[in-house]
């Protein structure tokens, strides 16, 4: 494959057209774009996402959805959707302008709506992802945090959004390809990636670039990613820490804003194409490509080849190599690394997988320099100290009545006792009283009251210290999303208070439950509104006959095996 010098095309306007369009987009109906949509945007506008014009209207979603490709047979394998709620939904309608703002209120673009329709989200689950599986991030997100509307038409581009971090590292498709112009490259292979980069990534992308006989790109993901990962600003340190490791004039690093869905097969596919769209001639797919791990019945989504076998079936179509790669291991007796298929018989195989360096770095333990650079490993430890360090949440849920606030009480004061870190109470009242005065009982203000307990708790978790949680909390899809919050920065332990609703109303010393029987209060949960019991919480305590002090000490010993805090 050669190098094309022609520039992939932009829906940008001109700088006089777009200050016009900034005046009349004033006027338009708005739509406040999530973290995924801007990110989407971007590549649309940049070409990015060519042939893409806007996002997809309703033939071309049913036709990607079904077949990966547009109504005009281009190859297309992910769906890439404005999806809006109900409400904004009815605001508009198909031949109508609408103007889309980044979370700061900033005009970025405007949209005529040519379709809008309310999409088969488990079909999508099952046809673009495998299985209709919440276990999968893309899915979990589909069902619980995306709008339940779609909404197609081509973009105007008026501004990129901004980015304020690493802005020397990012490159438009465009930009990209001039480089490569002023830089004399023809032949240039990509490596993605959403993880920091060790001693086998190092290996797998010199062999990579020997085999295509190309320059190299490292081209990281720092859109959004898996929860979990390693966040952006830590891994492009790490990847600028190790760029020395390669020989000069040969490597370029750079930034790619994507959202990933982590589809497997299919997103190895489009992210092919996106690098084709980049100028590139030559992409590796490795081992599980933009997998998401294990289903529900706790096995991998996708065999771990099976990107590679979809990617080269369609290398022609995109017009770009694929290299293929399989796992590197680290052989003993010859002190480097070898492909898992070629290693020397009777060799001692050493290898670290991502879940034993993470139980290395929240232990402290070594990192042996076979496996990764005393440069990254710095970096990965500055964000990633012992997890008795670490900030964390407890997040009990129950009963009105249950006791989730006095054992909270007395979990606090423990951990204030033992110090080291500090320790803030969410309970359900006093939240209600300061945060959410304004909010009813309805499951939608229940919701928020709830989201925005995990946001508070996120943001102590993130900054090192420890969030104690009190609110009844009886949605499982909001529990499982103030989870996702909290986890993006510490852990999350859910502590369900398994008081018996009979129990809870003996103890009613308020009258709640009596007013509720009698039907004067309304939407009462255990009595009039459901309690989804937590299935798999950290921990289940039980508190009928059992006394205050035992219970919190029953937290205090589930995080000490947790390694959360030390005797």
């Amino acid at each position: 494959m050669q190098l094309s010098l022609a520039p992939v095309p932009e829906l940008y306007v001109s700088y006089d057209s777009a200050q016009k369009l900034k005046v009349e987009a004033g006027n338009l109906v708005s739509h406040d774009l999530s973290l995924r949509q801007i990110c989407d945007l971007e590549l649309l506008m940049n070409g990015g996402f060519a042939p893409l014009k806007g996002f997809l209207g309703q033939a071309d979603y049913d036709s990607v959805v079904a077949t990966m490709r547009l109504t005009d047979g281009s190859l297309w394998p992910m769906p890439v959707t404005l999806d809006v709620s109900e409400d904004f939904a009815a605001k508009v309608e198909p031949g109508q302008d609408i103007a889309l703002r980044d979370q700061e209120g900033v005009i970025l673009a405007t949209m005529t709506v040519t379709d809008k329709w309310v999409p088969n989200k488990t079909l999508e689950a099952e046809q673009v992802f495998g299985a209709d599986d919440i276990a999968h991030p893309a899915v979990n997100y589909l069902h619980h945090r995306a709008g339940k509307v779609y909404l197609g038409g081509p973009v105007t581009g008026i501004q990129q959004p901004v980015h304020y971090d690493f802005r020397a590292r990012r490159d438009t498709p465009n930009e990209l390809r001039a480089f490569f112009r002023k830089m004399g490259w023809t032949r240039i292979v990509a490596f993605q990636t959403r993880n920091p980069l060790h001693r086998a990534h190092q290996e797998l992308t010199f062999r990579a670039a020997r085999e295509a006989q190309a320059n190299l790109l490292i081209h990281p993901v720092v859109g959004m990613t898996k929860p979990g990962d390693v966040d952006h600003f830590t891994r492009v340190r790490c990847y600028e820490a190790v760029l020395d490791q390669y020989p000069s004039s040969t490597t370029h690093l750079s930034l790619l804003n994507l959202a990933m869905r982590m589809g497997g097969p299919r997103e190895a596919l489009w992210h092919a194409i996106i690098r084709k769209n980049h100028g590139l001639t030559h992409f590796i797919v490795g081992r599980d490509h933009a997998g998401p791990g294990k289903n529900s019945a706790g096995k991998d989504f996708y065999d771990p080849y099976a990107a590679q076998v979809l990617v080269r079936q369609h290398e022609a179509d995109i017009g770009i190599e694929m290299v293929d790669f399989k796992q590197m291991v680290y052989v003993r007796e010859k002190a480097q690394y070898y492909p898992v298929d070629e290693v020397p018989e009777e060799s001692t195989v050493l290898d670290i997988s991502g879940t034993e360096l993470r139980r290395r770095l929240r232990e402290g333990l070594e990192i042996p320099d076979w496996f990764s650079f005393p440069e990254v490993v710095k970096e990965l430890r500055r964000t990633s100290p012992p997890r008795a360090r670490q900030g964390f949440t407890v997040f009990f849920t129950g009963f009105s009545g249950s006791g989730k606030s006095t054992i909270a009480n007395a979990l606090m004061v423990k951990l204030m006792e033992m110090g080291g870190r500090p320790v803030t109470l969410l309970d359900g009242d006093v939240v209600r009283k300061h945060l959410s005065s304004e909010l009813g009982f309805s499951k939608e203000h229940r919701d928020i009251n709830i989201k925005r307990i995990g946001y508070v708790a996120s943001e102590i978790t993130k900054n090192g210290g420890i969030a104690i949680c009190a609110p009844i909390a009886p949605y499982a899809t909001t529990r499982a999303e103030v989870r996702e919050m909290i986890e993006a920065y510490g852990a999350f332990i859910e502590v369900h208070v398994a008081t018996s609703i009979d129990e809870c109303e003996r103890r009613d010393r308020k009258g709640l439950y009596k007013l509720a029987r009698e039907g004067k209060i309304k939407e009462f949960t255990g009595i009039s509104d459901p309690y989804d019991v937590p299935e798999t919480p950290e921990m289940r305590v039980e508190t009928e006959n059992v006394d205050v002090d035992n219970c919190a000490q029953q937290v205090i010993l589930k995080l000490e095996s947790m390694g959360l805090i030390k005797a």
